[in-house]
């Protein structure tokens, strides 16, 4: 990994809840708020941003873990953002905290986890599953 990675860099995502974000099960509806599925996907995209600009260009991310307690919600409609803070930095790993907020108010927290591996051991894991 490139140099500058550490405890404490961060990066955010902001995005506007649509229609398309609501939970729904077997296509209907449930809330006309934002899904839990949703926040977890841009909790995992603001933690990538804070890794991608270390990576080398023979190394690649993948994620391991993520974590999420949907705390309130986020109406239809509403801005959400999604900031993700390097809590551990690790030999190839990546320890995010993350936290969403509609305005000042705090509607989830969690935690994302990736691991970094050399692009060609990576592809041969890959690989290996067909």
């Amino acid at each position: 990994m490139k140099a500058g990675l550490e405890l404490g860099n961060q990066a955010e995502v902001t995005f506007r809840v649509t229609e398309e974000m609501c939970p729904a099960f077997d296509d209907v509806v449930v809330h006309c708020v934002c899904s839990t599925w949703t926040i977890v996907q841009y909790m995992e995209v603001a933690g990538r941003k804070v890794l991608a600009p270390h990576l080398e260009p023979n190394e690649e991310g993948v994620g391991s873990h993520v974590s999420c307690d949907h705390l309130g919600p986020a109406p239809v409609g509403s801005d959400v953002k999604v900031i993700a803070t390097a809590s551990r930095v690790a030999d190839r790993e990546l320890v995010c905290d993350t936290a969403a907020f509609c305005g000042e108010k705090m509607i989830a927290m969690g935690k994302t986890v990736q691991r970094i591996f050399p692009k060609d051991v990576l592809k041969r894991i890959l690989k290996e599953m067909n």
